[in-house]
């Protein structure tokens, strides 16, 4: 990927599209093409081949999708079905037909079982049940990582891409409580009882399960590192995490004191607890050179400084 190749970024307004969009500018590509969903639906089949008929993009990051926390994923499972399907196969083809060089699409750490081994290895995936709450959601990404593989075979090519994060995080996150991930839903928390002098916070569970963490930044770095290392790549998709999880319990008091609140954390231990770890293991992907750079409080503080900047504090 040359520093003057066309580079289509899809979802360049979220948190992972954002963050390519900061780190290719950064490493001096010139040539980023971008649209919102007024500008392109990515559901619509013929606006999505006449865009690439016309842009002829040489690189596609599917940053886009349809995402949402546990509520928003059991109301409207059919939306997240159809919503990321339909965007996937329409980019894929669109993709195909304009011969893109490479294309990166990302899974989802919820596509693998519920109950996997770990650290959760790229061959378990659809080796047992994966979580009922977002079923839909994992499906459609799953059919995209098989995409990626079947259209390579099909097409003796190396075009596609299948990459697997962690939980996510970093500037452009969802701090709706409604439909957020686990992180911001705690930094807007924490933030919201320190400005309003709330001497007690409840939060659900136990705090005992685990998560892994990646800053979106380093997903950015590894997407950008995948294009240019895909002769050395295996027909498969990749995991992409840090290799460390913390409990939720350590990851509130991490919060709490990014975020300066001095108040008591208590545990509502009546409410379910989930999933009890989840780990990725990222060797395949970090043995082709490729590390995380960006720890969990380096990335907190950064998090939260630019969203309280985004907001006026």
């Amino acid at each position: 990927m040359f520093k003057d190749s066309q580079i289509y970024v899809a979802g360049h307004t979220g948190l992972l599209g954002s963050a390519l969009v900061r780190k290719l500018k950064a490493k001096g590509y010139k040539n980023l093409i971008t649209r919102t969903h007024d500008q392109l639906d990515l559901t619509d089949r013929r606006s999505v081949e006449d865009f690439f008929c016309s842009q002829k993009p040489e690189y596609v990051f599917l940053a886009a999708g349809k995402v949402g926390g546990i509520l928003s994923n059991k109301t409207y499972p059919a939306d997240y079905l159809h919503t990321n399907i339909a965007m996937q196969d329409n980019v894929f083809q669109a993709a195909r037909k304009a011969q893109v060089k490479n294309l990166v699409f990302y899974g989802s750490s919820c596509s693998y079982p519920k109950e996997s081994l770990q650290p959760v290895k790229e061959e378990y995936l659809l080796t047992g049940p994966i979580e009922q709450t977002s079923q839909a959601y994992a499906t459609a990404k799953i059919s995209g990582i098989i995409a990626c593989r079947v259209y390579n075979e099909q097409y003796q090519t190396n075009c596609f891409i299948a990459l697997i994060p962690a939980s996510m995080y970093g500037p452009g996150d969802n701090y709706d409580l409604e439909n957020s991930h686990v992180l911001s839903a705690l930094i807007r928390r924490f933030h919201e009882a320190k400005v309003n002098n709330i001497p007690d916070i409840t939060l659900w569970g136990s705090g005992k399960p685990q998560r892994e963490f990646i800053f979106s930044e380093d997903v950015a770095e590894a997407s950008i590192f995948a294009i240019n290392n895909v002769d050395s790549m295996e027909n498969h998709h990749y995991n992409i995490g840090t290799g460390i999880d913390y409990t939720i319990k350590n990851l509130a008091r991490k919060i709490a004191d990014t975020v300066g609140y001095k108040g008591n954390i208590f545990w509502d231990t009546n409410k379910s607890d989930g999933t009890l770890q989840k780990l990725l293991d990222s060797s395949k992907f970090m043995s082709l050179g490729w590390m995380p750079k960006i720890d969990l409080d380096e990335g907190l503080q950064t998090t939260y400084q630019i969203w309280q900047e985004e907001r006026g504090k």
